[in-house]
């Protein structure tokens, strides 16, 4: 797993008003079958590749407003987030699937992952989390899950395929 600290909104009121005032919801799991595991490859969500996705047709953020933010706390980079919509574009809209779900955050990841190629990796970052070309890709990232942080707020779980988590040579 990549090793993410906990986001936090920065002023007490905030984590008062965001965080511990409200319900947070349990975290948004991707669990695979055929064969059974848990997290779906970001190649696979951006390419709709969902026949092995359970529940992948459920509907997500019921009563919510119009989009969420997600959050990645990568570790050598400053935290990052984008908003993505929590509903479809039928007519009338109603709340996207877990699958969308899915190809929405993977679409996040690779935009973090399009930033991120721009920055260096902070001082005493741990080399293995660099991402870029010949680095971390969207290739090596599979999404576990989401986990509800402060009120409009879900940070990505990720997972780094083993080929990937190497020491660079």
């Amino acid at each position: 797993m990549l090793p993410q600290r906990t986001y936090r909104p920065h002023t007490q009121s905030d984590r008062r008003r965001y965080v511990e005032e409200v319900e947070l919801e349990p975290p948004i799991m991707f669990f695979m079958q055929n064969p059974e595991g848990c997290g779906i490859s970001c190649k696979d969500a951006l390419n709709s590749k969902f026949m092995r996705l359970v529940g992948r047709d459920d509907q997500m953020f019921n009563n919510r407003g119009p989009s969420v933010s997600i959050r990645l706390m990568w570790p050598g980079y400053a935290p990052w987030s984008r908003q993505i919509p929590t509903r479809d574009f039928r007519t009338p809209p109603g709340p996207i699937t877990r699958s969308k779900l899915a190809k929405n955050v993977a679409k996040t990841v690779q935009r973090f992952l399009d930033d991120m190629t721009q920055h260096r990796l902070e001082e005493d970052a741990d080399p293995r989390w660099r991402v870029g070309a010949n680095f971390i890709t969207i290739e090596d990232l599979d999404i576990v899950g989401l986990q509800h942080v402060s009120m409009g707020s879900w940070q990505v779980h990720l997972r780094v395929r083993s080929s990937r988590s190497r020491h660079p040579h």
